[in-house]
């Protein structure tokens, strides 16, 4: 029989689950390959959507990215709640990972039709509204996919701290919610100044990428901790 704080435990996730999460981060960060694949594009200034936007050269690799992301961010969540311990604050946080995942998908969808700060005659078509429903809907997407990773991070934190589960969650998971707000709110600033709001974007896609090693972290020491308290004790003789 377990003890009483393994029976109040969130129970041991797949190890499908934890791959999928450090896949997931991984494949979310194909923008650091823009020094390679996309030189042309203003970091300082360029949306990181523009990486992916239909008439750049490599955009399936960015869009794939986004794709493989979201589909394995919906792995993590359904796996979660199929085999982990339903409580509010947990089932809340595992469906806000899902839409993430899901409007992460939507960003890979919905490119732009071309990249604003890098052509001129791109950023001419856009202010008087002559791009296509999909350029036009990839704000929305973006939008959903930074709402929905602080609303992930952020409920999943506070389930980590109130039913005792996944101290990388209960540590650092509301701190990664908060820097994301912030540099979220520092995009409408950005914009209203024109500067800057390529470095915050490709900031606030970090965060989000820490947000899901954060999750693999958490399930695999979960995984490792509750694999050692069902090792049987070890003898004095096999001690020795």
């Amino acid at each position: 029989m377990g003890s009483v704080e393994e029976d109040s435990g969130p129970g041991r996730a797949p190890l499908v689950a934890v791959a999928a999460a450090v896949v997931a981060a991984v494949s979310y960060s194909t923008f650091l390959l823009e020094h390679l694949l996309s030189p042309d594009l203003d970091v300082i200034n360029g949306y990181v959507s523009e990486l992916s936007a239909e008439n750049q050269p490599s955009h399936l690799v960015y869009s794939g990215g986004d794709f493989v992301t979201g589909l394995l961010s919906i792995t993590v969540a359904v796996t979660a709640l199929l085999t982990l311990r339903r409580r509010r604050w947990a089932v809340t946080g595992w469906v806000f990972l899902a839409l993430f995942g899901l409007c992460a998908i939507g960003d890979a969808i919905f490119p732009l039709d071309c990249a604003p700060s890098l052509q001129t005659w791109c950023a001419l078509r856009e202010r008087s509204g002559e791009v296509s429903f999909s350029h036009q809907f990839h704000a929305v997407t973006s939008s959903l996919v930074i709402a929905c990773g602080v609303a992930a991070l952020l409920t999943l934190s506070i389930a980590a701290r109130r039913y005792g589960w996944w101290p990388p969650l209960a540590r650092w998971g509301w701190m990664l919610a908060l820097a994301e707000t912030v540099f979220a709110l520092s995009t409408v600033l950005a914009m209203l100044l024109g500067r800057w709001l390529g470095i915050i974007q490709r900031v606030q896609i970090s965060v989000l990428v820490l947000g899901l090693v954060t999750v693999a972290w958490a399930l695999w020491a979960d995984r490792r901790r509750r694999e050692a308290r069902s090792r049987p004790p070890q003898t004095a003789r096999e001690a020795s």
